[in-house]
């Protein structure tokens, strides 16, 4: 490796050269990554929903209505005059209302009412739009301007086209605040005005060009491009903080400022590798998840932090041992105050923290696994934003609804008219659009024209469109999934069902199966790697068990307080702050095996945390600030839980690793350390 960083640093200038002109065309490459707002869109493809739209999308042209228009204080004339504009929208691939369903020639009075309330109520139109998923942000528009800003629009595809336009302003806010927030925390933390800008500038590299290197990808899901980069920001600062720490000890020893960078990069790659490693295999353990979003954001996550690795050990030692006289020039006092106490305190207190630290293990544990979750798309953003207040527009006239749609062979007529008057029984049921309902079972096909044919039969199979009064999800959503389903298996072995509250459903079935499978792995990858680096059995479940408890006591936080979890960010943060914090343990644990080689027990402890303190300080307090700007600044929940669930995680195991590992260490510290070369008497 000596000759390595050797060539490394002797060939600097083309290093850096090469490094901006890599900068540049991933800065490029960026513009043309593109970004997926639809969750339903990472179910595995073998879920059932999914093909269930897969075989729609072949036998039929159109799908599922995933927008719901309401018109207020219209007449049916006018109704049906709002239905012809929009139809005529761009990205509008269908639109239905009352007209598809019965004949509005009949006076209303002499109609089902359920069958008319369902479409139109105290004079408000409610119309069901399937908009192409290629257009929804046109399309979205386009019916906006045509009903105006004082009728609703709500639905998948509307929460989507949302997202779409809101979360590229998110992320540019939260980006100014993380990024002034470190540059102040490396003012207060380094001990010269341009170590920060030099620390930037490899941070900023490594984040671009992973962003970049997303087109590989072609698409990218949105919590991979609205978190990628602030998660890597936070949890790879250290790599280059540590590094030139480094170069500053190695300069005491040799004067030439290219020899100390090599002797620093050979001395710190072990504790670098090791600290990027384990955030790496935590986040690429992500990638095993059958929800396909996992797998995104498991491999933007682990490649932006051995991106920033490869940065931390090529680019930033060019660009120190190029701008060391400037480094030199702006050296100034320590700003951030010294903790000489605080060793002695831990050291006093540790036996206490750890006996709460075990009280709290076994509660933690089971109330992390009970909390009620939102697996799907329907409960993502906050209550002030105007898609939610369209929502409760619409619902507070025709309650919460949801379209299904079911695909049965075609053929049998009078098993599709028994399926359909048992589907009608159940209560969420509020009307049916099929053959058997629209024409009738005694109609012959060859009376209906080809075009209205089309919309209710293809070559293979017939459709029926369900109207439910049911939310996206929900036990009693999934509880109507599952009849509908049982209902359909009584006459058909082949079917298909598809629909935003089916697709939850599906999506719920795929994520609880992935929650054990990729913790199992995380940990027990993290364990592996851990025994590899330090060559002990006791010492990496020690290290393991203390960031678990964080994370247990993390979670469970929302449990006591009776929040609602969204799943996503529940399965995603035990990954993120299992790899992203164990760096906390790991250091204090290499500290103090060092120090434990010349002290006892107790000086070893205290100047472990007197030395370590302030480097895992300064990580923590990047990381937490970054989680919780995302929660304050996103008005998707999903992506503001996991901010919150990083930042409140990260402070727990910053708390956990201060205070409760230490205690740890000391009273198993003959399972780990070897019997010292010389103990220093006691201080």
């Amino acid at each position: 490796m000596r000759t390595i960083y050797k060539t490394i640093v002797k060939f600097r200038k083309i290093v850096i050269l090469l490094c901006l002109i890599g900068v540049a065309l991933a800065g490029f490459a960026y513009t043309m990554v593109k970004v997926d707002y639809d969750i339903n869109d990472y179910l595995p493809e073998n879920a059932p929903s999914s093909i269930a739209i897969d075989v729609m999308n072949e036998e039929f042209d159109g799908g599922i209505p995933n927008v719901r228009v309401m018109v207020k204080d219209v007449t049916i004339p006018e109704a049906l005059e709002y239905k012809k504009k929009i139809g005529e929208v761009e990205g509008v691939k269908n639109i239905t209302w009352l007209d598809d369903s019965v004949s509005i020639d009949v006076p209303i009075s002499h109609l089902d009412t359920d069958t008319v309330e369902t479409y139109y109520k105290d004079g408000n139109a409610l119309f069901s739009v399937e908009v192409s998923d290629s257009k929804r942000v046109e399309a979205i528009d386009g019916i906006r301007t045509i009903v105006g800003e004082d009728n609703a629009i709500y639905g998948s595809a509307a929460l989507t086209a949302y997202a779409t336009t809101s979360t590229l302003d998110e992320i540019t806010l939260i980006v100014i605040f993380a990024v002034s927030f470190i540059a102040l925390i490396l003012i207060l933390t380094t001990e010269s005005w341009f170590e920060p800008v030099v620390i930037m500038i490899s941070l900023g590299a490594a984040i671009i060009i992973n962003q970049g290197t997303n087109l590989i990808f072609g698409t990218i899901s949105f919590v991979s491009n609205a978190a990628g980069g602030v998660l890597q920001m936070g949890v790879s600062l250290d790599y280059s903080v540590f590094l030139i720490h480094r170069f500053q000890e190695c300069r005491k020893e040799k004067s030439n400022p290219a020899e100390a960078m090599v002797d620093a990069l050979c001395k710190s790659t072990t504790s670098i590798l090791s600290s990027g490693l384990t955030t790496v295999i935590g986040f690429a353990a992500l990638c095993l998840m059958q929800f396909l979003l996992g797998r995104d954001l498991g491999l933007v996550l682990s490649k932006g932090v051995a991106i920033s690795l490869l940065t931390t050990f090529i680019l930033t030692p060019c660009l120190v041992v190029e701008t060391y006289k400037i480094i030199d020039k702006t050296r100034h006092k320590p700003l951030f105050p010294e903790l000489p106490g605080f060793g002695k305190f831990v050291r006093k207190t540790m036996i206490p923290f750890v006996i709460i630290f075990a009280i709290l293990l076994v509660p933690a544990y089971l109330a992390s696994n009970s909390n009620s979750y939102y697996y799907g798309a329907g409960h993502m953003f906050k209550d002030d934003v105007s898609i939610v207040k369209d929502e409760k527009d619409i619902e507070d006239v025709f309650g919460k609804k949801d379209t299904y749609v079911l695909l049965v062979p075609r053929g049998d007529k009078l098993s599709e008219q028994e399926l359909s008057d048992e589907i009608k029984k159940l209560p969420e049921v509020s009307d049916v659009i099929s053959y058997v309902d629209t024409v009738g079972i005694m109609i012959p096909e060859s009376y209906l024209d080809e075009d209205t044919l089309s919309l209710l039969e293809s070559d293979n199979y017939s459709r029926m469109v369900i109207s439910v009064n049911a939310d996206f999800e929900g036990d009693k959503t999934f509880k109507l999934v599952e009849n509908i389903r049982m209902l359909t298996e009584k006459y058909y072995e082949d079917y298909h069902l598809a629909g935003q509250g089916v697709s939850t459903y599906d999506l719920m079935d795929t994520v609880t199966k992935d929650m054990v499978k990729v913790n199992f792995i995380a940990i027990g990858a993290v364990l592996m790697v851990l025994m590899l680096l330090t060559r002990k059995l006791i010492l990496p479940f020690i290290l393991v068990i203390a960031i678990e408890g964080a994370i247990w006591i993390n979670l469970s936080i929302t449990y006591f307080t009776g929040d609602r979890v969204y799943y996503i960010a529940y399965l995603i943060i035990s990954s993120v702050q299992l790899g992203a914090t164990v760096d906390y343990a790991i250091l204090i644990s290499d500290r103090y095996r060092e120090f434990r080689e010349t002290m006892s027990k107790s000086d070893a402890l205290i100047k472990t945390i007197s030395v370590c303190t302030i480097s895992v300080m300064t990580s923590a307090l990047v990381l937490s600030f970054v989680g919780f700007v995302m929660m304050m600044v996103s008005s998707n929940k999903l992506l503001g839980q996991l901010g919150q669930f990083l930042g409140v995680g990260t402070l727990c195991s910053l708390g956990v690793v201060l205070f409760a590992l230490p205690g740890l260490l000391y009273l198993l510290d003959r399972l780990f350390v070897s019997k010292p070369k010389k103990v220093l008497p006691k201080s």
